[in-house]
C-alpha cells in the first residue's frame, strides 16, 4: 500500500499540516508495511505552465529535448499520483480558494493520456480505484451560514478537478473558525477524529 501525502500551506506550522500528518501517522499504524510519499508544494516551487506544455497534447515520440526537460517535473509528480492507493491533500483556504502552490501541482497533474484521456463521450479520469482525503482549514465556516457556500471556490473547484481525473472516492473534512479561537479549537478538535477515522477506512476498490 502507498499513500501519497501533499501539504500546500505556506506555514509549517499550519493547521492542514497538523491534520496531514494525523492521517499519515493513523494510517501507517493500519498499514506498518506501506509506504509513505511526502510532497511538500512550498519546498519544492513547481515550475509554471508555459507554451511547452502545449508539447503533452501531442505525439510523445516527437518531444524535444527542452519539451522533455521541461515535463520531467510533471512526469514525477504523475508517477507519484498513479502509484498511490490512498491520497491526504493539505489544502488551506486562501482568499477563498486554494493555495497557489496546490493550483500549480494540479497544473502539473491534468495531464492529456496520463490522468486522464478523450473518448467518445468526452473526456474520462483514467486514477481510479484511489482514497482521497482532503483536509482543510478556514477562517470561518461555509456550511452554517446559508449564504457562505457563494463563497467557498475552494470544495466545489476540487471536488470538479479531482474528479476529471478519476478521483471520485472524496471525502473533505474541514476544520472551521480558525481566525477565532473559542470556536476554531472544538472544529480542530472534531477534524482530528474524522481524518484518524478516515484513515482506518478501507481505500477504494471501484474505478471511475
Amino acid at each position: 500500500m502507498k499513500l501519497l501525502r501533499i501539504d500546500s500551506s505556506a506555514r509549517g506550522t499550519s493547521v492542514t499540516r497538523k491534520l496531514t500528518t494525523a492521517f499519515t501517522d493513523a494510517w501507517k499504524t493500519q498499514h506498518p508495511d506501506g509506504s509513505v510519499i511526502e510532497r511538500d508544494l512550498c519546498s519544492f516551487p513547481l515550475p509554471l505552465i508555459t507554451d511547452e506544455w502545449l508539447a503533452t497534447y501531442g505525439d510523445p515520440a516527437t518531444l524535444t529535448v527542452a519539451q522533455r526537460e521541461y515535463l520531467s517535473v510533471s512526469d514525477s509528480l504523475v508517477a507519484e499520483l498513479s502509484d498511490a492507493d490512498t491520497i491526504i491533500i493539505g489544502a488551506p483556504m486562501y482568499n477563498l480558494t486554494v493555495s497557489a502552490p496546490l493550483k500549480g501541482w494540479i497544473d502539473q497533474v491534468v495531464r492529456v493520456g496520463k490522468t486522464f484521456a478523450y473518448g467518445p463521450t468526452g473526456p474520462k479520469g483514467l486514477l481510479g480505484g484511489k482514497k482521497t482525503v482532503v483536509v482543510t482549514a478556514r477562517g470561518g465556516s461555509y456550511t452554517l451560514d446559508f449564504a457562505a457556500p457563494n463563497f467557498d471556490f475552494e470544495e466545489a473547484y476540487l471536488r470538479r478537478i479531482l474528479g476529471f481525473i478519476g478521483l471520485t472516492d472524496v471525502t473533505f473534512i474541514h476544520a472551521d473558525f480558525q481566525m477565532r479561537s473559542e470556536q476554531g479549537g472544538p472544529s480542530l478538535a472534531s477534524a482530528m477524529g474524522l481524518v484518524e477515522s478516515a484513515a482506518a477506512e478501507p481505500h477504494a476498490v471501484t474505478t471511475a
